[in-house]
Formats: structure tokens, sequence, C-alpha cells
């Protein structure tokens, strides 16, 4: 297709195409009650050393980047995204490449991967002994105080990576969010993906195609 921004109406389709908030919210849910095992063996293994907590947590890092760029890469989508029949394209309706889904998790991998580094920072200054005798909540106080600046930092721009997507997604009429604009990506109901390609393909000029 051509490099083109997808129309924001298309002829013959009366619904919404484009995936908003409610959708999104659905589907990362659904993300989250997948990784719930992943997420629970790291919080049980940092009952048990901080070698095993931090290798793990390491783990499920390298898990997220497959999970939000591989899959999305070959399926076009996260599986709580595709059990909602959502559907991660190019900007001009072609299939998401490598490099899109790259740039699209980029951010968000930055930000876990400055996590795991302030992580690691913080159990350094913690003895084996002193770490194991510590119950779950003294534990996670010991941390968070220990590196009060670092941890506040990636805190604040994780939070304050939410607020811009979720902003930038209820103020433009393709509902993309930050991490798409980065990408060059919108989400769509995959229903309607065949007939908005069709549209396009068969059409010089379209109402939206411009923002």
């Amino acid at each position: 297709m051509k490099n083109e921004l997808l129309p924001t109406s298309f002829q013959g389709i009366n619904d919404d195409v484009y995936a908003g908030f409610m959708p999104r919210l659905g589907a990362l849910l659904l993300d989250f009650i997948i990784l719930i095992p992943i997420y629970g063996l790291v919080l049980y293994l940092s009952n048990v050393s901080k070698s095993a907590y931090l290798s793990m947590t390491v783990a499920s890092l390298l898990i997220t980047l497959v999970y939000q760029i591989v899959l999305v890469k070959i399926y076009g989508g996260t599986p709580g995204k595709l059990i909602l029949k959502l559907k991660i394209i190019q900007k001009n309706g072609d299939d998401i490449d490598w490099k899109g889904a790259f740039y699209r998790y980029s951010v968000e991998f930055f930000i876990a991967v400055l996590g795991v580094y302030v992580l690691m920072l913080t159990l350094n200054q913690i003895d084996d002994a002193t770490y194991v005798s510590l119950g779950f909540i003294k534990r996670s106080q010991t941390i968070a105080l220990l590196n009060p600046l670092p941890n506040k930092i990636q805190s604040y721009l994780n939070f304050g990576w939410i607020i811009a997507g979720l902003i930038v997604l209820l103020t433009n009429a393709r509902k993309r969010t930050t991490h798409d604009f980065i990408a060059g990506t919108v989400v769509v109901k995959s229903i309607y993906l065949e007939m908005m390609r069709k549209v396009v393909n068969g059409t010089e000029t379209q109402e939206g195609v411009v923002e």
C-alpha cells in the first residue's frame, strides 16, 4: 500500500474501525491475566533469595519482550488483543514489521530495563541474611527507601508514559496512542481489516486520509 495514513472513516463501514480506550483496556487486562503465572513466580522467588528474585525479574523482562514484540510481529497483536479481535497494523494498512513492533514497545522496554537496573543497585545494598529475614511488606519498604531518587524517577517515567498515552489516545481521530505514533501503527478491529484494505486499494482519494 501507499505510505499514507488510513482514512478516519471508510465507505460501506458504519462502525468505528479503530480500537479506542475500552477495547484496549480490555486487552490489557486479558494480557495481565495471561501473565499472572509469571508475575506470581517473580513474587514467590522474591521470598527465596536476592539472586533468585533478580534472575526471575530479568527472565520476566525477556518473556515480556517476546510477548510484546515477537507475538505482535507474527500475529499482529498480543493474546489479549487477539482474543478481543483487535489487530496492530502499520498506519498505511500493511501488516506490522519487526521495526514497528520493536519501536512500539521501545519506550516501555527502556523504562522496564531502568527499573531492573535500579533494583540491582538497591539489592546490592542489602546483605542476603537481612533480605531473607524481612517480610514481604518490610522488604518492599526497605527497597523503596534505600534508593528513593532512582525509584521515584522510574515511577514518574512510567506514570508519565501512561498518562501521555491516554491523552494522545483520546485526542486523535484514529485513536492512536504514543507508541503508535512512534512505531507508525494503528490498532483496528480485525473484522473490518480486509474491507478496509479493499477500500483503500480500490480508491485513489478517501475522506480523512490526511490528518
